[in-house]
């Protein structure tokens, strides 16, 4: 027996453009894979570019950039020779590690 669930729009987004506000800051290509490196901790552009291998260098820092600019993540700098900066996650951006982790059980269900 199967049986449909459905949800009305109301039911999943409470407030019209809830959905298009999250894709604003999620929706861009990288952008959760960037997410998921820091559900770790903290991480240096090398580790993201190792971690990610395929993206671009001048995209990942767009991304930063843009996830910086939306509150998500933090940029530390320090003071050393070289210099060097990390990126960790702001509460914000912590609070869409269960919609990753969403995203993942989703991928996990039905990727082939």
């Amino acid at each position: 027996m199967n049986v449909t669930i459905t949800q009305s729009a109301t039911e999943i987004e409470p407030r019209i453009g809830c959905v298009a506000a999250a894709m604003e800051i999620i929706g861009a290509k990288w952008t959760s894979l960037i997410l998921k490196e820091l559900c770790s901790g903290s991480k240096r552009f090398c580790e993201f570019e190792q971690a990610i291998p395929k993206i671009n260098p001048r995209t990942l820092s767009q991304r930063l950039d843009d996830l910086e600019s939306h509150g998500i993540v933090t940029k530390e700098r320090f003071n050393e020779v070289p210099p060097r900066i990390e990126y960790s996650l702001t509460k914000k951006g912590q609070d869409l590690i269960p919609v990753l982790k969403a995203m993942a059980a989703w991928g996990n269900k039905y990727h082939q």
